[in-house]
């Protein structure tokens, strides 16, 4: 019996590899993170700064898009861990202070 093995193409490949990040697949995971709820309380309580300000007290380029983002506790601090791209469609990982 013969079957057809169906070969992702490079669109299907990075949407799967997207969707692995913004599910909070990898290696972050191992931190103690919040969750999405846990992180909206703690931006509007003044807990944390917004994504925005942590990434302009960093200097990071506004034009990298974020592609995830976690709020993790990292030795006591909260921290932003962003997988950012570059326009010029680079990727990499930053942690930003949050607060």
């Amino acid at each position: 019996m013969k079957t057809n093995i169906l070969k992702p193409s490079a669109s299907t490949a990075l949407a799967l590899a997207l969707a692995l990040a913004l599910s909070g697949a990898g290696p972050t995971q191992a931190q103690a993170c919040l969750d999405k709820l846990q992180a909206q309380e703690a931006l509007l309580s003044g807990q944390i700064i917004s994504l925005a300000a942590a990434m302009d007290a960093a200097g990071v380029d506004r034009n990298a898009e974020p592609l995830s983002v976690q709020v993790c506790d990292n030795g006591g601090r909260l921290v932003y861990i962003v997988d950012l791209m570059s326009p010029d469609g680079q990727t990499r990982t930053e942690t930003l202070s949050a607060q």
